[in-house]
């Protein structure tokens, strides 16, 4: 996720923490570098205009030009704005006194607003809500097919009626949710290829007879300024309530994360990180700001790491560890358990400095598949005791995991060093070793 205007920011700031002074020539040249940057992203110009103008206000005072670290002075100054640019905080969603809460979920056709209900329905009861999913999309083919699927993948329960139109669906669900204890209706509304008068009055119809506690217009992050000009034709008509950016794992230039707010005041509540019904995020402006300007995003991969933490496997594990009997099936556990974090390169770019890999270097996604299946191709006996492990064993394994021998011989000798680490590690040091490794594992 915004790969392209990282890296082209972290390229302005190295050029920027190189400068023995900080002038205010100099600062408005670093500026508008950041300007044309801000531009080739995609970001909306009086947007990119007025961030230019707020971050210069503050990097020419005195207290700037005169710091021992000017440099780092103002990328913190420019740190400090997007993030005011992104909204300064996470936004919750509003919810009812008296159960249950309504969420209108609005959008054009292909932006994920379908998934994106599903997604929100899992999200919410792993917060402890008992949601149900409202089919009023009765005009594209398949679409009620489609979340009657998401929902028995998620396992939570669709309402659907194909026979009556889409306000009267709405306006069933709520009493239906009520009769069978769901607190909160999550109204998926039906979307077109573009906007059109036919689309905007149903969605406002079905507004005025539910009078939803939270509307929430989903977008397709990956389209740029057309997301915002979308946004404000959408808000014009419904004052949506917030923003839900979808793809957003796809889309290295980050116009419409940086824009959208900003021009129709309205906050980002969510962003879709992936395909997966766990790939769903509430949106935290400085977290989002600081994957940006490359300081990684720890906090979320800390989260991640715990939604995904198994007690009783790490205490088994640790007791392994300690008796230097890691293995193969141990390591393949912990892969797994990086593999429900998300993808590779996700996990990576929540690591600090990450904009400073040279773009050319491309994160294998695939690595850990490969790897799995290598070890999968094993025996027990193999995996328990890779030492028995021979020329013909490798041949067999590569064979059976669709790798080479070479694949074979290089992880079996990463294998083998992890475990001399693992026996040189003091039994006191070991707690301490495991947490420091499981960190983007759990």
């Amino acid at each position: 996720m915004f790969e392209s205007l990282s890296q082209k920011l972290e390229t302005v700031f190295k050029r920027l923490r190189g400068q023995g002074k900080i002038t205010e020539a100099n600062v408005a040249e670093t500026l508008r570098e950041i300007r044309r940057v801000l531009l080739d992203a995609d970001v909306n110009y009086k947007v990119a205009k007025q961030f230019i103008e707020d971050v210069q206000k503050r990097a020419i005072g005195q207290d700037v030009l005169n710091s021992i670290t000017p440099g780092q002075l103002v990328i913190k100054i420019i740190y400090d704005e997007m993030v005011k640019l992104l909204g300064t905080s996470k936004v919750e969603i509003r919810t009812a006194h008296t159960p249950p809460t309504v969420i209108l979920v609005a959008g054009l056709q292909g932006s994920g607003k379908t998934t994106f209900a599903a997604k929100l329905a899992r999200y919410l009861r792993g917060k402890g809500n008992n949601p149900l999913l409202v089919a009023a999309d009765i005009h594209r083919p398949a679409a009620i097919d489609q979340l009657e699927m998401l929902g028995k993948q998620v396992d939570i329960p669709v309402y659907a009626d194909r026979t009556n139109n889409a306000v009267s669906i709405a306006v069933d669900s709520i009493d239906f949710a009520r009769k069978n204890i769901r607190d909160t209706v999550i109204v998926d509304t039906a979307g077109r290829l573009h906007i059109d008068e036919e689309m905007m009055q149903e969605v406002a119809s079905i507004r005025e007879k539910t009078q939803p506690h939270e509307i929430l217009f989903v977008v397709d992050a990956m389209t740029g300024q057309d997301a915002v000009n979308t946004a404000k034709a959408f808000h014009d008509r419904l004052n949506f309530d917030g923003v839900v950016l979808t793809k957003l794992d796809g889309d290295s230039r980050g116009g419409a994360a940086l824009s959208i707010r900003a021009v129709v005041q309205k906050p980002i509540k969510f962003i879709g990180v992936g395909e997966k019904l766990d790939a769903l995020e509430p949106f935290y402006p400085e977290r989002i700001a600081s994957r940006i300007l490359g300081m990684g995003d720890i906090v979320t991969l800390v989260e991640k790491a715990q939604e995904q933490f198994d007690q009783e496997k790490a205490t088994k594990l640790e007791e392994r560890l300690r008796k230097a009997q890691f293995t193969l099936e141990d390591f393949l556990d912990q892969l797994r358990e990086v593999k429900k974090m998300g993808s590779l390169s996700q996990v990576m770019g929540m690591l600090p400095g990450m904009n400073r890999i040279p773009g050319d270097v491309e994160i294998d996604d695939n690595a850990l598949v490969r790897i799995e299946a290598m070890i999968q191709s094993m025996t027990n006996e193999e995996r328990l005791r890779p030492s028995i492990i021979n020329g013909t064993r490798r041949r067999r394994i590569a064979l059976g995991s669709g790798t080479t021998v070479q694949e074979i011989n290089r992880l079996l000798k990463q294998f083998e060093e992890m475990q001399r680490m693992m026996k040189r590690l003091s039994k006191g040091n070991m707690k301490r070793a495991l947490q420091g490794m499981r960190l983007p594992t759990r």
